[in-house]
């Protein structure tokens, strides 16, 4: 009888451990392959495998569309609860779930890391008469549907930092001539043709245009120059009152539960001082925007009551 008993926990050990190195990671990537969101996480994690911190399987799934809430929707559906399922988002979805009426609640999931960010620039023609964004925002003010300006889709990180500028140089919002383009290579032909008098993206789509001498930078959203564009003066220090990033993240799945949350929280925080996510930094070119659990709830919170309101007052939104 005891032989018995004991055959029995062998195989019950057995199962449990078996059980516990097939667990595996889900990650939602609401986006397509290929772009900022996929590689946010795709690369954080092989970091996080390479420092030692998690080294099990990571299961990802791409679901683009509609700023993320597509693959966001399926998410909160299909993993409500479950212990280690993920999902990357960023500044961008926060618009979209307003703008596409999505049944997305960000407060229901679990934030657990802010982890990058990337901060918008406004160029114009290299040959354009305005030499600085006060010259700019000048004839922006005079004449705002006059002033086309290009940039991604209405409602994002780009036309939200067009209306913060309209904000802070005391021009309506509702009356910014904004058109989206569907991308940054489309908005630098805009800018260049003449079509657009002006182009909202992230820094690195000019940069290289710039470079090339085809456009030029008169600001940048951060509230310091940075390191890597220590030519490119700030809005704020120009005199207008903007800052904004194109941030991502990640989250946790709805109702996870709290000792999994904290789990990777702390597992974030332990990747974002580590040097191979430092590594990961230098080679993506993107800035260091951490933010772990908690704080970072409290931060998509204040956004969601920024960009919303911004969004009613550009007639976007109700």
């Amino acid at each position: 009888m005891q032989f018995r008993r004991f055959v029995k926990a062998a195989l019950a050990a057995t199962v449990l451990c078996l059980g516990a190195a097939q667990a595996q990671v889900n990650v939602m990537l609401p986006a397509n392959p290929g772009g900022g969101w996929d590689a946010t996480g795709r690369q954080s994690f092989q970091a996080m495998k390479e420092a030692g911190f998690y080294t099990g399987t990571v299961n990802f799934s791409n679901r683009g569309g509609a700023g993320g809430t597509i693959g966001l929707a399926e998410f909160q559906r299909a993993q409500k609860g479950k212990p280690d399922a993920m999902a990357v988002f960023g500044a961008i979805t926060v618009g979209s779930i307003t703008l596409n009426q999505s049944p997305v609640q960000l407060a229901n999931f679990k934030p657990i890391a802010r982890l990058t960010a990337e901060y918008l620039v406004l160029a114009v023609k290299a040959d354009s008469p305005y030499q600085s964004l006060q010259e700019f925002v000048a004839a922006f003010k005079a004449n705002p549907g006059a002033m086309p300006v290009g940039g991604g889709s209405a409602g994002g990180v780009d036309h939200i930092a067009l209306a913060l500028l309209a904000q802070s140089a005391e021009v309506p919002v509702s009356a910014i001539n904004y058109i989206p383009q569907a991308g940054g290579a489309d908005t630098v032909t805009g800018i260049v043709n003449g079509t657009l008098k002006g182009g909202i993206s992230g820094i690195s789509e000019f940069r290289q245009f710039a470079q090339a001498g085809r456009v030029r930078i008169l600001g940048i959203t951060t509230a310091e120059r940075i390191k890597a564009a220590p030519d490119i003066p700030t809005f704020k220090e120009q005199g207008y009152d903007v800052e904004i990033a194109n941030w991502r993240g990640i989250l946790g799945a709805p109702e996870m539960p709290q000792a999994n949350h904290q789990q990777w929280v702390e597992r974030f925080a332990k990747l974002n001082a580590s040097p191979q996510w430092q590594a990961v930094l230098e080679r993506q070119g993107w800035e260091p925007y951490f933010l772990p659990g908690d704080e970072f709830a409290r931060f998509i919170e204040a956004e969601t009551l920024r960009i919303n309101q911004i969004l009613k007052d550009a007639g976007l939104a109700r």
